[in-house]
């Protein structure tokens, strides 16, 4: 029989060509607790204690799935967010800690405006951020679109699971001319901002397994998707509604100045966790 100890130190024998050691820590306790259904704190409290051989056999699989470069969220199939449980799969991206930071702002802003709101999320992936923000807004209107039929299937699938009623759209925000659109007060995108040239200093497994058309942009233009959703807000946000992006951190600059030529106003450029212009907010005259 194994221990916890012993499947640990597995995973560090097989993943440390892939991946720095607080990844290897991170990603062990996580595929550990969710087989055997004990915290991190108790599986570095009772190192000693055996599992299950199916338990084993399943860790096995999952530490050699590792080694071939897929995220752990895709072996597992979900992933948490911002506190909730959300299905994930190579269809959708696998949420990120930023875009946590982004819905909280967005919570904040719309708890203080003291008004029921009309929100639409464009790009929604796994609906993480439309979800998150009807379990906090309940009595928000809240819409999501996005292009891939496969993803809306899983947003629609984590919109069930986590009870909350959300309306999603098949369309794409570079030509959405084909579906009328109601005002909405708040507008929100985590559009593909990755530019070509930043795909050497990407990780493997997420080049490899995570979808393009939701991660990358050309060089030449890596702010199509945000001229087209301010071009959108300009004809679809109410007067005084918000516009909230997550960006390219190295973009800044050139979201502000994208903004000020669209008019719009009070424009909030925002620094995440680890101190980098990862969020922007402007609001419509």
């Amino acid at each position: 029989m194994k221990t916890i100890l012993d499947v640990l130190m597995s995973f560090d024998e097989k993943l440390h060509l892939l991946y720095d050691k607080p990844e290897i820590d991170s990603i062990k306790y996580l595929a550990v607790s969710d087989v055997t259904g004990l915290s991190k704190a108790q599986l570095r409290a009772f190192t000693g204690n055996e599992i299950t051989t199916p338990q084993a056999e399943k860790l096995t699989d999952i530490a050699n799935q590792l080694q071939t470069g897929i995220p752990l969220q895709y072996i597992l199939g979900h992933t948490e967010f911002y506190g909730l449980n959300f299905q994930v799969n190579p269809s959708v991206l696998i949420p990120r800690p930023e875009t946590e930071e982004l819905v909280e702002w967005i919570i904040q802003a719309a708890q203080e405006r003291h008004q029921q709101e009309a929100i639409l999320d464009i790009g929604t992936g796994s609906g993480c951020i439309p979800v998150k923000l009807k379990k906090h807004l309940p009595d928000a209107e809240v819409s999501a679109i996005d292009i891939s039929p496969a993803a809306l299937q899983t947003a629609k699938q984590n919109a069930t699971l986590n009870g909350v009623d959300v309306a999603f759209i098949e369309a794409d925000i570079l030509n959405p001319v084909e579906i009328s659109f109601p005002q909405y007060s708040i507008l929100v995108s985590n559009p593909p901002y990755v530019t070509e040239r930043e795909k050497a200093h990407m990780h493997v497994n997420v080049l490899n397994n995570e979808p393009h058309l939701a991660l990358f942009v050309s060089d030449h233009d890596p702010l199509v998707f945000y001229r087209a959703i301010a071009d959108f807000a300009l004809q679809h946000l109410t007067s005084n509604g918000l516009l909230f992006f997550e960006i390219n951190e190295n973009l800044g600059q050139q979201m502000i100045d994208l903004l000020q030529d669209k008019n719009l106003k009070n424009i909030e450029l925002r620094q995440d966790m680890r101190g980098k212009d990862r969020m922007i907010k402007a609001q419509k005259a």
